[in-house]
């Protein structure tokens, strides 16, 4: 895997991914995602909240192109174990708070908003769904914010009040709610 952009962009690192519960965002598609992002996000003043973090790399995204306020959320720990080593190789450590917890009970302890909220769960997840509704109960996304939740054709989000848009990279969809 490779950061795509900023001042990290080319840099890659090699998350142990077989050996995970996770998948991945590939290059490309994380790449579609953040040129959307940058035409809609100050990137220098965003708080960022990147949920089942796995690999890290939403995270190293940000903070290459000047986030300076991340936190990265996964209950596996050889993944927050990864991050924190990798934060490290990059030089980029102060800029990532990385959490081992549980994402559910987290948002509903965060006590603090984020700008910019992405979520990456396992697509099997069977409680998938309920998060759009638990990020808008639990008040962490700050008033203007963005939400990003990454799924698959599982789940259909539109129906959802606080859904914006919709973008689909292949079997990826990227739900958008504000």
């Amino acid at each position: 895997m490779r950061i795509i952009g900023g001042h990290l962009g080319g840099r890659r690192f090699t998350p142990p991914a077989k050996n995970w519960p996770t998948r991945p965002t590939t290059d490309q598609t994380r790449e579609s995602l953040f040129n959307i992002l940058s035409n809609r996000i100050d990137f220098d003043s965003v708080s960022v909240l990147d949920l089942f973090a796995g690999s890290g790399s939403h995270s190293y995204e940000f903070v290459s192109r000047g986030c300076a306020d991340v936190t990265s959320v996964d209950k596996f720990p050889a993944c927050v174990t990864f991050i924190s080593r990798t934060a490290v190789e990059l030089g980029i450590a102060d800029k990532i708070k990385i959490v081992k917890a549980d994402v559910f009970r987290f948002i509903k302890a965060a006590g603090r908003r984020y700008d910019y909220i992405f979520a990456d769960p396992p697509f099997d997840l069977p409680a998938l769904k309920t998060i759009p509704d638990l990020i808008f109960e639990s008040a962490i996304l700050a008033e203007g914010g963005l939400f990003v939740l990454e799924h698959d054709a599982r789940n259909d989000f539109s129906s959802h009040i606080r859904l914006t848009e919709v973008r689909k990279y292949g079997t990826t969809i990227f739900s958008f709610f504000r």
